[in-house]
């Protein structure tokens, strides 16, 4: 689920308060539908009033009151989009949902593929967007989306702003001027791209010669990385820079951002990522993150390294789970291998009242890692063998069960036989006493008969 109900509804508790002065009146949603259902039969005439449409692609929601209830805040935060947009001077911006149950026609028919997904259609593209479902988040992408694909260094300001831009892929050409037919090729790659990678160009070469750069020439850079890549085979056609910007839109290091979490996420490595959790603006993280950036430069050149820098900070709602899934404490710098299918993981053992790991002892352990000798899918095996020795201990106690039964068993024949003893005894000593008594009747009649024979 996307989570960002609770981040909305702060958000939107906001638009309540009464500021003493204005310019801080954080946006109220004012009620008004501005929210469109779109339909195989509407979705034309009302898709052509607007310069740009904002598609929300959702599961149909049913009856189930939860359901209900999360679609209610997802159209919320579409609905608070909308209204911030209205205003805007050049573009009109429109905003549609489509469900995937009853309007399965129409979601064909504009090749949605993918239920819970937004779509935004530009007048020559549609662009997916992955990030976080919030009103804040998706309104600042669509800002880029308005930007134009590839943006001018013309003074030595926008060169310092261009420099201080680490976060993100990022390249920059030096062309004769707009018109030059090398410049056109890169303006149809930037488009392409547009807005998930930054594109740069100048035509000064003052510029151009700060960043070592010759004509129609393209540096490609990394996140965090202070070296670019000069591309090769200049001069370019669009295919050129597209190619091999796909064959290296997998940057060795970068940061999980609120605009791109989901599809960050997805693009892991054989079903695993090694993550990076540290708060740049605490002493311990940000020195943690300067030696995570350094094995990162080292190593830039390993096909299966990638590493995912999350910082808590950005995603606070999120920080719970993670400590309860991953069982570790965010306050702290920790760096981690997690199998994105079960959620299992194995994280570095980071001593930290003692110095942080040093860059060759975090080489070590992510080279044990890629070898897979630290594999986070070895839980699972532990897992198993516990099983199987539960499994033992059960068919213990059902032998030892067992054998108590027969014990048991044993010990009430034994009692039945003394107590058939013990009746064989009673009736033999009943016997004996029936025969004395027998025998002294006998001796008594005699005795009686003698006596009458001498009164005669």
């Amino acid at each position: 689920m996307k989570l960002c109900w609770v981040l909305l509804g702060v958000l939107l508790s906001f638009g309540g308060l009464s500021w003493g002065q204005k310019g801080l009146d954080i946006p109220e949603y004012d009620g008004k539908d501005r929210v469109h259902d779109l339909t195989i039969k509407n979705y034309k005439n009302i898709m052509k009033k607007y310069d740009v449409m904002v598609v929300y692609y959702h599961d149909h929601v049913g009856d189930s009151r939860v359901a209900q209830k999360q679609f209610e805040m997802e159209e919320l935060a579409l609905e608070l989009a909308a209204q911030v947009l209205e205003d805007l001077d050049d573009e009109d911006i429109g905003f549609g949902l489509v469900d995937e149950k009853k309007d399965n026609v129409l979601a064909k028919k504009l090749d949605f593929d993918e239920v819970d997904s937004i779509y935004v259609f530009t007048e020559d593209e549609v662009i997916e967007y992955d990030g976080e479902l919030a009103a804040d988040t998706l309104v600042e992408f669509i800002f880029d989306v308005l930007e134009d694909p590839v943006e001018f260094l013309e003074n030595e300001r926008e060169l310092r702003a261009f420099e201080d831009i680490d976060e993100d892929i990022k390249l920059v050409g030096y062309f004769k001027n707009e018109k030059s037919d090398q410049f056109a090729e890169y303006e149809d790659a930037a488009e392409e791209f547009h807005p998930f990678i930054k594109f740069f160009a100048t035509f000064d070469a003052k510029i151009a010669k700060k960043l070592d750069l010759k004509m129609n020439e393209v540096d490609f850079y990394e996140p965090f990385m202070d070296d670019p890549i000069t591309i090769p085979g200049k001069p370019y056609s669009e295919a050129e820079l597209v190619e091999f910007i796909e064959d290296h839109d997998r940057p060795t290091l970068r940061k999980l951002q609120p605009h791109n979490m989901y599809d960050v996420w997805e693009d892991d490595i054989d079903d695993e990522h090694i993550i990076v959790f540290a708060e740049e603006s605490d002493p311990d993280g940000f020195e943690f993150l300067e030696v995570v950036k350094q094995v990162a430069e080292d190593n830039t050149d390993h096909p299966h390294l990638s590493i995912l820098w999350i910082d808590p900070d950005d995603f606070p709602l999120l920080v719970p789970y993670w400590e309860k899934t991953f069982d570790i404490d965010l306050s702290t710098p920790q760096i981690g291998v997690v199998d994105t299918d079960d959620g299992d993981s194995v994280w570095m053992d980071i001593d930290h009242e003692d110095d942080l790991p040093t860059v060759d002892e975090l080489e070590d352990w992510i080279e044990d890692v890629l070898e897979d000798e630290i594999d986070p899918d070895d839980d699972d095996d532990d897992d198993d063998d516990d099983d199987d020795d539960d499994d033992d201990d059960d068919d213990d106690d059902d032998d030892d069960d067992d054998d108590d039964d027969d014990d048991d068993d044993d010990d009430d024949d034994d009692d039945d036989d003394d107590d058939d003893d013990d009746d064989d005894d009673d009736d033999d000593d009943d016997d004996d006493d029936d025969d004395d008594d027998d025998d002294d009747d006998d001796d008594d009649d005699d005795d009686d008969d003698d006596d009458d024979d001498d009164d005669d």
